[in-house]
């Protein structure tokens, strides 16, 4: 490979739609060493994160599947890494990894495997937590190189299955676009909610991980003359079920609804409380992103959480699947704006010291330039 050459990575994500890892993805290609590095996108499903990533100008490829280890998928993916001279296949997620390591090994290309989370979970039956193991298993042995997003989840991984070629690079976010200092518009003015009125948001995608049922729960469990009112932005699975679990507790006076919006920031901007009820995760942008903007958060007591949020410094953290002990966290904040600004303080200066986006692009590159001198030795 000559200097002049860009390094050609084959950036693989799982789906179009908007979630922590492509988001992710999104991040670190705009942050990449343009004059080094070239970004070639390949996603499992078209969606709103591939619309954006081609709208800023990277070559962007659809293999539909949402199955991992789907073997019907695996010659249109060979295609694309031949025709495109891909140098580097980086994969996120499982369904990446399971899709695109046999091109890696057809073509003795070096394959890179970012955990945003593994895909056995605590809510699984027994049958399906072993076969996903054995399944991640797999798939870290294949890759020529593991990075976790959190120590926590490094730790969960080495304690099922030899992980030696493995690392921890924490997300970062992009602190001038997430910037609480900045002007924003009104989003309260938009969508009808009074000034004074103490605005909790949950911005995920609605589905079983998120646990967006125990937060409606939650919310029914909240006096109905406490001053607070409640946002839902996201789309998903579970979205129907929202609106109709919403409607059978009588609470749509008290929550607006939205679907997906690119506006983050400013929905950020004009909330007070973060809600994450999550059921697991890798380490979670959306909470990230919640805290550099200096917002007061509440997430449950989880893998890859607990590695980014100490209870009642930088937030408050709940049992999952508590309905209780949630909706008493949003009564404590709402009641207590000094503790709220405190706490919202202390999570932004969590952010901005340990999250950078440049700190951990930095760190993805020297893997880069690590794992192809490596394989550099190995076959020329």
């Amino acid at each position: 490979m000559t200097a002049t050459k860009k390094i050609k990575i084959l950036q693989a994500i799982r789906q179009g739609k908007v979630g922590g890892g492509e988001t992710h993805v999104l991040d670190l290609v705009k942050e990449l060493d343009k004059d080094k590095y070239e970004s070639v996108i390949l996603s499992f499903t078209d969606g709103p994160m591939v619309d954006k990533l081609k709208a800023d100008g990277f070559k962007t490829y659809v293999v539909h599947t949402e199955k991992p280890f789907n073997f019907k998928v695996w010659k249109a993916v060979k295609k694309i890494v031949e025709q495109e001279g891909i140098d580097l296949i980086h994969a996120h997620g499982t369904r990446a990894n399971s899709n695109t390591f046999s091109s890696a090994k057809s073509f003795k290309k070096p394959l890179i495997y970012t955990v945003h989370g593994w895909s056995f979970h605590p809510d699984q039956s027994p049958l399906v937590k072993i076969i996903r193991t054995l399944s991640e298993r797999f798939l870290v042995k294949v890759a020529d190189k593991t990075i976790c997003v959190s120590q926590s989840n490094l730790d969960e991984g080495k304690g099922k299955f030899p992980m030696p070629s493995s690392t921890v690079i924490v997300n970062g976010i992009n602190q001038v676009k997430f910037n609480p200092d900045q002007d924003y518009k009104n989003i309260r003015k938009e969508l009808g909610i009074a000034e004074d009125a103490v605005l909790v948001g949950y911005i995920a995608r609605i589905t079983a991980q998120k646990e967006p049922l125990t937060f409606l729960k939650a919310i029914a469990k909240i006096p109905v003359d406490l001053n607070v009112r409640f946002l839902i932005v996201g789309d998903g699975e579970l979205k129907a079920d929202m609106l109709v679990l919403c409607n059978e507790l009588g609470l749509n006076s008290r929550i607006v609804f939205q679907d997906f919006r690119d506006d983050i920031p400013a929905i950020l901007n004009g909330i007070d409380i973060f809600c994450l009820p999550s059921l697991w995760e890798g380490l979670p942008i959306a909470l990230l992103e919640a805290m550099a903007m200096r917002k007061a958060i509440i997430a449950t007591a989880i893998d890859g959480t607990k590695d980014l949020v100490t209870h009642l410094e930088n937030g408050i953290l709940v049992p999952t699947y508590s309905a209780d002990k949630l909706a008493e966290a949003i009564e404590q904040l709402v009641n207590d704006p000094l503790l709220r600004n405190r706490i919202g303080l202390e999570a932004g200066k969590t952010v901005k010291e340990k999250f950078n986006i440049m700190d951990m692009t930095k760190k993805v590159e020297d893997v880069y330039d690590n794992v192809i001198d490596v394989f550099a030795e190995k076959y020329h």
